[in-house]
């Protein structure tokens, strides 16, 4: 039983990855207050369109008003599923940028793996054809992986960084969940993400093959060096809960090889915070986004 859940929660931590681009394609105004002829700008109306990013066919969302705040959200999810609840708290005073990524939700996949490198790509082009010219990002799993990639390649489009349950590599993950996750099935990923996935891919049928890409992201990952992780400009947002999949110490080895860092260790949390816990999490997320930039560090001779 133990295992299982163990399973489970590794396939969250899997992937997330690359946003869409701007073009002007389908938008929808859903949620209170808005239509399609009129998306009024509001923080119960939702903006959704697609748009053609290296070859993918994007699926994006938009809402709230305020400095733009990317949401990258984690393998298997939909935005709804990863960031329903925090999304929406966080869009009473940010204009919110989610995505779903290749593969995961409406963005149907493409012949091509999944990997860290491709997806950031994907995601900083996005912001670009957005018009977007920096903004803060939330990552959540894998999602914090690409956000931290992002940072480290095009350091100009990362204001502030918020990880959520991320490691920057295999080593900071809870012993034995990489031969666990070798084994996984699709049928093992909690039904909520498996009946999320089944409402709005283009073709539900390629499930199983999102799973596998998933699988091999995780387990094909070098991760990164620690002079990766000390050149990030941008403060970050160290975030994990106590009974996550990455590791307290490797969260902290993170957190001091950061520049800039805060560091949140949340009590009688798992990988799951986001969903289970945005009562904590919104209010930490929100105090290090408003608080003032840190100086830049002085260079010594």
């Amino acid at each position: 039983m133990k295992t299982m859940k163990t399973i489970n929660i590794l396939v969250l931590a899997a992937v997330a990855l690359a946003l869409g681009c701007a073009s002007q394609g389908e938008i929808a105004a859903r949620q209170t207050g808005g239509t399609k002829e009129n998306p009024i700008a509001t923080v119960g109306v939702v903006k959704s369109g697609y748009v053609l990013v290296n070859g993918l066919n994007m699926y994006y969302e938009i809402q709230g008003i305020g400095r733009p705040l990317v949401l990258i959200h984690g393998g298997m999810c939909t935005i709804g599923t990863c960031f329903g609840k925090i999304r929406t708290l966080l869009a009473e005073n940010w204009e919110t940028v989610a995505v779903e990524m290749q593969g995961h939700g409406h963005t149907a996949d493409v012949d091509r793996p999944l990997t860290f490198e491709q997806l950031a790509e994907d995601t900083s082009t996005l912001l670009r054809k957005l018009k977007i010219e920096n903004a803060d990002v939330v990552g959540y799993s894998i999602g914090g992986g690409v956000a931290l990639r992002i940072a480290m390649r095009y350091p100009d489009l990362v204001g502030k960084l918020v990880v959520i349950g991320t490691p920057y590599n295999n080593d900071g993950l809870v012993p034995g969940l990489l031969e666990a996750f070798k084994t996984m099935k699709p049928e093992d990923i909690p039904a909520e993400f498996r009946e999320a996935y089944a409402r709005t891919a283009p073709d539900p049928k390629q499930w199983p093959t999102l799973v596998a890409k998933v699988v091999k992201l995780l387990l094909e990952f070098k991760g990164w060096r620690p002079g990766d992780i000390r050149s990030i400009r941008a403060p970050v947002l160290v975030m994990i809960g106590d009974a996550d999949i990455v590791r307290p110490e490797h969260a902290v080895q993170m957190f001091r090889l950061l520049p800039h860092a805060q560091l949140a260790v949340l009590p009688g949390s798992d990988h799951f915070l986001p969903m289970q816990r945005s009562d904590w999490a919104v209010p930490m997320i929100e105090a290090f986004l408003n608080a003032p930039m840190p100086e830049p560090k002085k260079e010594t001779k």
